[in-house]
C-alpha cells in the first residue's frame, strides 16, 4: 500500500509540475484531447496501462 501511495504522490507531483511550468501547453493539449473520438482515447489509456504495467513488472521482477 506504501509503494501504492508513493506513485501516486508521484504522479500528481509530475502533473502539478507540468501545469505549474506550462500553462498554455497544457490548456492546447486539454483542447486536442477533447477533440479526439473516444476511442482513440481508450485505446491510448489501455496502452499506457500495459505499458505502466510491463514497467513496474520489470522494475519489481
Amino acid at each position: 500500500m506504501t509503494a501504492f501511495l508513493t506513485a501516486l504522490g508521484l504522479a500528481i507531483v509530475i502533473e502539478g509540475v507540468c501545469y505549474a511550468l506550462f500553462p498554455d501547453a497544457m490548456k492546447k493539449m486539454m483542447l486536442s484531447v477533447l477533440e479526439q473520438p473516444s476511442s482513440a482515447l481508450r485505446m491510448f489509456g489501455v496502452t499506457a496501462a500495459i505499458v505502466g504495467v510491463g514497467i513496474i513488472w520489470l522494475i519489481r521482477g
